[in-house]
């Protein structure tokens, strides 16, 4: 007998369809930017600065007469790339650290956890302006400085999943029947680990795009003239009366990227609950 999906589970599929639409639309208009793009984002033209906006500037243009729609495409790229290359930077370090350290125990795990906490002792956001404005200002810098303190989030979170799995019944008889500690590690733990941590990895997605944008604002993100949301909201602070579409239009772009990676985590946070998982 076919069995019948449950309302909330064809709910939760299609809230991850829309979403997952959402997002793939951010990624294609980020990738192909440079086609889709209709003047240069670098390109001044100083006949039209701060023009508002029409169908020749769709965003309107900034102090300089750039055009704000091929600069938020541009932007896309480069903040979109940072969040993506950090996201799986400290997910890949933390989950393996996280996941050795509970799987082997012992004095490894007691060193790998003391030396996260010590990082976590340290509010991560001050740590990171600290670190960019000491080794400079620059894509790989900000990379850096973001991924050395990131990944003690996964690890700490890994290390407890695993701890979690690893006596279960399942891993008894795998173990009883021979299996080796590293098959063990990879066929029986690891799967069971990353679903759950899915969820985290979407959602910080999100968390790293206001710390991208954050730190442009500061001026510690990409260098001018490159354009990136953060840096175009803190160009157009200056101009918020006289040209308020250069605060307006990032700061959407800001908030629906980051609302829509958090949406997207928290869909497949319900669509792997058991208790929602009901056919």
């Amino acid at each position: 007998m076919k069995r019948k999906m449950s309302p909330a589970m064809k709910k939760a599929w299609v809230r991850f369809g829309v979403l997952s639409l959402f997002a793939l639309i951010f990624v294609f208009f980020a990738l192909f930017a440079s086609v889709l793009a209709p003047f240069d984002p670098l390109e001044s033209h100083y006949a039209d600065m701060l023009k508002p906006p029409s169908t020749t500037y769709l965003f309107g243009t900034d102090q300089l007469g750039r055009d704000l729609f091929s600069r938020i495409l541009y932007g896309g790229k480069s903040s979109l790339l940072i969040a993506f290359a950090v996201t799986a930077i400290i997910s890949t370090v933390g989950i393996l650290i996280g996941t050795l350290a509970g799987f082997t125990g012992g004095f490894f795990d007691n060193v790998l956890m003391r030396f996260s906490d010590m990082l976590m002792a340290f509010p991560g956001y001050i740590f990171t302006i600290a670190l960019v404005s000491f080794i400079g200002i620059g894509l790989p810098n900000m990379i850096l400085a973001m991924s050395l303190t990131g990944w003690t989030y996964y690890a700490r979170i890994s290390r407890s999943l695993v701890l979690s799995v690893k006596n279960n019944v399942y891993i008894e008889q795998a173990r009883l029947g021979g299996a080796s500690r590293t098959r063990i590690l990879l066929v029986y733990i690891i799967p069971n680990v990353l679903p759950s941590l899915l969820v985290n990895i979407f959602q910080d997605i999100g968390g790293k795009l206001l710390t991208i944008s954050g730190l442009s604002l500061l001026g510690l993100g990409s260098p001018p003239p490159t354009p990136e949301w953060g840096f175009m909201l803190s160009e157009g602070k200056n101009y918020m009366y006289s040209a308020p579409w250069m605060l307006i239009f990032p700061g959407l772009v800001i908030l629906v990227s980051v609302v829509i990676f958090n949406l997207l985590g928290d869909c497949i946070q319900d669509l792997m609950n058991p208790k929602e998982n009901v056919w």
